[in-house]
């Protein structure tokens, strides 16, 4: 069950916004191979706010998450694509809809 999750909050130089946006296309692949990682989205709010939402059944695939491969090159390109570093939020889950929730 889905119990932990991340708010990641990227304001994106100007000019960098496609650049950002491969980036996080990239990203999709390093995640899929982890286990801990449930969900994953890299999500566009704005013309230069973007955003990444996972979910994690726990503390342990959330820490997992915080100091993997994806993470350490997010961390990489601050100075290159971002106006600041990211702003990480650790945020639990009260409730969640799941596909398998639905009923035919």
């Amino acid at each position: 069950m889905i119990q932990k999750a991340l708010f990641v909050r990227l304001d994106v130089k100007t000019g960098k916004e496609s650049e950002v946006e491969d980036f996080l296309r990239s990203g999709l692949p390093v995640v899929q191979n982890e286990p801990g990682t449930m969900t994953w989205y890299a999500i566009k709010m704005g013309s230069s706010e973007y955003a990444i939402f996972d979910t994690f059944e726990n503390d342990e695939g959330r820490k997992a998450h915080l100091t993997g491969q994806l993470a350490k090159l997010l961390m990489e390109k601050t100075n290159e694509f971002f106006t600041g570093p990211p702003y990480i939020e650790q945020v639990d889950v009260i409730a969640v809809k799941e596909q398998s929730d639905v009923h035919a």
